[in-house]
């Protein structure tokens, strides 16, 4: 989409984006080019002026993307089924990071009711903090005294901890392969006003042996050219942390991505870096700085690995479509809308339909889990589960 397209900034946006950006420029004024990945982390986090811890609203038809959650409460009734079984089994606490507007939580407090002891929101964003609250209290009213929000991660975990759409937003590295073999650190500088991609020597020995075990060779390559793409400690370290907290219980995670060898596929290069902005697809990562969404995809592979390498089982990893087919959602569709030829039912099967088909969420979200101490069925894993290709 041509920029052109895209509704004008108001005064007060264009204000916290240009704040934003003299904040960037001034560190890097300081200390030289900054590595993509602090760059994606002030332009997301940055306190006041990020686009996650700024005042706008991110999420829904007024924001900039749509969520599985805010899509129809059949996802998160669906989602019920496979955490009902687990809960009893531990202390019955769900742990929900990135909880977006407070629609996913609000669907499971209700789903779950009967044996849900706390829902702990982790939540960094005071703004979006408050909007959960005011949904809970308005979706969700008589079990709202059930919700306690945290902006740290407890001491430890002894439940369920979810996460729906949160891996992609934690700042990643970007990493570029030259045509000689010879890798660079994709940098931020800031010149004549403007920012603009540097390329350093690759030095972190970790970023160095990730990149080797992950990229291409050369020779594999179809198309001449240098081969760019994401790497994520920062996720790594995220799942290794909580894995390491979890007393018992389950995690499980659903957001966009691949296996590694998709996700390092040798066409794929330039990897995954997209930005999201009023409905629209932006390709350029210093578009109104602190205003549009940068996101990259997760690496499966390297999330089950953190997982496993903390000692937790691995239970399963399918697509999304496939995990809410097993868990019965189109049983919940027709029983809660039996009249199929109502408004209501079209516009519940079309959610569905975004939820599952293909071309929509179906394929390209997956689901992962892992698990300590618990023993039940998995039934979201029952059939097409893919672990076999991480």
């Amino acid at each position: 989409m041509s920029s052109t397209q895209i509704p004008h900034l108001d005064s007060n946006q264009q204000q916290a984006s240009d704040a934003l950006t003299q904040i960037i420029a001034a560190e890097i004024a300081r200390q030289g080019a900054i590595p993509f990945s602090r760059f994606m982390e002030l332009a997301l986090y940055a306190p006041q002026y990020g686009y996650y811890t700024g005042g706008a609203h991110k999420i829904g038809a007024a924001g900039d993307f749509v969520t599985a959650p805010t899509l129809s409460p059949l996802f998160g009734q669906t989602l019920a089924r496979q955490l009902t079984p687990l809960l009893p089994q531990t202390a019955g606490n769900v742990y929900e990071f990135g909880a977006g507007t407070g629609a996913l939580a609000a669907t499971l407090l209700d789903a779950l009711s009967g044996c849900l002891n706390t829902y702990y929101i982790v939540e960094l964003s005071p703004e979006l903090a408050a909007r959960q609250r005011e949904y809970i209290q308005q979706h969700a009213p008589d079990l709202a005294h059930k919700v306690k929000h945290l902006t740290a991660l407890p001491c430890s975990f002894d439940g369920i901890i979810i996460g729906n759409e949160v891996l992609d937003a934690m700042p990643s590295e970007r990493v570029c392969r030259h045509e000689n073999g010879d890798f660079s650190r994709v940098c931020v500088g800031y010149e004549a006003g403007r920012f603009a991609l540097r390329y350093q020597s690759l030095l972190d020995p970790d970023l160095f042996q990730a990149a080797l075990n992950y990229f291409p060779e050369p020779e594999c390559l179809q198309h001449a050219g240098d081969y760019t793409s994401e790497l994520h400690p920062t996720q790594h370290a995220f799942i290794r942390t909580l894995a390491q907290k979890l007393t018992r219980g389950a995690m499980i995670w659903l957001d966009y991505g691949f296996d590694a060898a998709q996700y390092y596929h040798p066409e794929r290069s330039d990897g995954t870096l997209i930005g999201h902005h009023r409905h629209h697809t932006i390709h350029d990562p210093f578009y109104r700085v602190g205003l549009t969404d940068l996101t990259v995809h997760v690496n499966f592979s390297d999330i089950a690995e953190a997982g496993c390498a903390a000692g937790l089982d691995l239970i399963g990893y399918t697509n999304q479509a496939t995990f809410l087919y097993n868990l019965g959602i189109l049983d919940l569709l027709v029983a809660q809308f039996p009249e199929t030829d109502t408004p209501s039912y079209f516009q519940a099967a079309q959610a569905v339909n975004t939820l599952t088909a293909q071309h929509e969420m179906g394929e390209l979200f997956k689901v992962m889990a892992f698990g300590r101490g618990v023993e039940v069925d998995w039934p979201g894993f029952a059939r097409g589960d893919m672990c076999h290709k991480l």
